[in-house]
């Protein structure tokens, strides 16, 4: 189930442009870089509860508490960047080749 090291390497190119397109401030770094941590845990924490965790499982896992990450982000990003945050999520979803609801 871990990913590949290519892809790997198109997610951190991937965040890095992203990160960039968001033009942060060192405030909203750190804000976010808590909330993706605090995130990551949390699977890691489901995966190793449920050895048995499929990539469906934890797509489905992501899903249930992604309104509960973007609400995080809303405490800090500006108008501006909730939009470009918004239009990242929805090509994430496409470059991660996951198709799932909005």
């Amino acid at each position: 189930m871990p990913i590949t090291a290519e892809e790997r390497e198109q997610v951190a190119a991937e965040l890095k442009r992203f990160a960039h397109d968001l033009n942060l401030n060192d405030q909203q770094k750190e804000k976010l870089h808590s909330a993706l941590v605090g995130a990551r845990e949390n699977i890691a924490e489901y995966v190793q509860k449920n050895p048995g965790t499929t990539r469906a499982d934890i797509i489905g896992k992501v899903k249930e508490h992604r309104a509960e990450l973007r609400q995080r982000v809303v405490n800090f990003l500006t108008p501006d960047q909730l939009t470009k945050w918004d239009a990242e999520v929805a090509k994430a979803k496409e470059f991660l080749g996951h198709k799932m609801e909005a």
